[in-house]
């Protein structure tokens, strides 16, 4: 549902992928809406359309129908220039693979998602490390991380920016159970200073942490 609070809003979306002269429906959205400060998470199983559905949100796919809005901003039907400075600007993306350069340390990939959003602070950039408990990894490239600080680092990345909209492709899908909960935490810790997210996960448990949950079939919402 959209509402007027919404910071996402997706209307009449819908993806089609061809093969040859096949044309499969991904993706078939009518209303989708999150609201500042809260966090939703999508499941389904595996080609459902959750990874569909979120690079259409993200802009890093162009949907073949409907519209996306990202804090007041449209997304959709924009060369990709124009939605790369959206997304810079408005939107953090923690993926399923790392989202961290490896020639880079820690604290080298949150300033450089700083300066392509255009807001360069190394003392801010400090202190997100330090609220993720990374302070003590800030020189370390990400071949060094375990799994742990491996996606913490990810989601430091994804908040460098302060972004109004919040996009995890399953960020705890290699963690246990007790680092799992701790990275939700810092989600939900973001979601409640105003930004809105959207979690894609398989796990029922980390689904219930969520505010609201939709459950994709066949790239539809289940009623």
């Amino acid at each position: 549902m959209v509402t007027v609070s919404s910071v996402l809003e997706a209307r009449d979306l819908y993806r089609f992928f061809h093969a040859g002269d096949d044309e499969t429906l991904a993706l078939r959205v009518g209303s989708l809406g999150v609201d500042a400060g809260e966090l939703l998470a999508v499941t389904g199983p595996s080609g459902s359309g959750k990874s569909t559905l979120l690079a259409c949100l993200a802009g890093l796919d162009e949907p073949d129908g409907g519209s996306v809005r990202l804090a007041g901003h449209v997304m959709s039907r924009r060369p990709e220039p124009e939605r790369a400075a959206l997304r810079a600007r408005f939107v953090g993306v923690l993926y399923q693979t790392s989202n961290l350069l490896d020639e880079l340390t820690v604290f080298e990939n949150v300033t450089v998602a700083q300066r392509i959003a255009g807001e360069p602070q190394s003392e801010a950039a400090r202190s997100l490390l330090r609220e993720l408990r990374l302070e003590h990894s800030a020189g370390r490239r990400p071949r060094t991380l375990s799994g742990g600080e491996s996606v913490r680092a990810g989601l430091a990345v994804a908040l460098a920016n302060n972004p109004s909209v919040i996009l995890a492709d399953e960020p705890t899908g290699e963690l246990d159970s007790q680092t799992a909960r701790h990275v939700i935490d810092l989600l939900r810790r973001r979601c409640d200073r105003g930004a809105g997210g959207v979690l894609v996960t398989h796990d029922p448990q980390v689904a219930a942490l969520a505010d609201r949950e939709i459950h994709l079939h066949d790239g539809r919402i289940d009623p």
